[in-house]
């Protein structure tokens, strides 16, 4: 399963040189798996997601850098779900410039975390099917 979002690059998102200053991006990452989530569950995902009985806090995100972005520029950002174990999801989430050039490439990982324990626990079936790769 696969989720296109755009994102316009605000001048606050930039340098004094005029490109993405380089932590943003994690936000454009995190957005765009929160825009995925959402669209794939069918309601605001953080609170579907709370509403399950878990927190999802990230255990590693990782960017490739593979073109610079500038103010005013729309980012196409696409979201795929790339694993599902046993009380964890990752994300494969790819940007693209309007020339269809990738300007970078990110991966996700999120655990399923008791609230109380702060330890993981097994993945909703809910959030499983909801983030299924078949």
């Amino acid at each position: 399963m696969s989720f296109t979002t755009h994102r316009t690059i605000l001048f606050g998102d930039c340098d004094p040189a005029g490109v993405v200053y380089t932590p943003r991006v994690s936000y454009f990452v995190i957005e765009a798996v929160q825009d995925f989530m959402t669209h794939a569950l069918g309601a605001p995902a953080i609170r579907e997601i709370f509403a399950m009985g878990i927190l999802p806090p990230a255990r590693a995100l990782a960017i490739e850098f593979l073109a610079p972005m500038v103010w005013d520029e729309v980012i196409a950002i696409r979201v795929s779900t790339m694993a599902l174990s046993t009380s964890s999801f990752s994300f494969l989430v790819e940007g693209r410039n309007s020339a269809a050039e990738m300007t970078f490439r990110a991966t996700l990982t999120q655990v399923a975390i008791s609230p109380q324990s702060k330890r993981p626990v097994p993945l909703p079936q809910t959030l499983r099917d909801a983030l299924s790769v078949t």
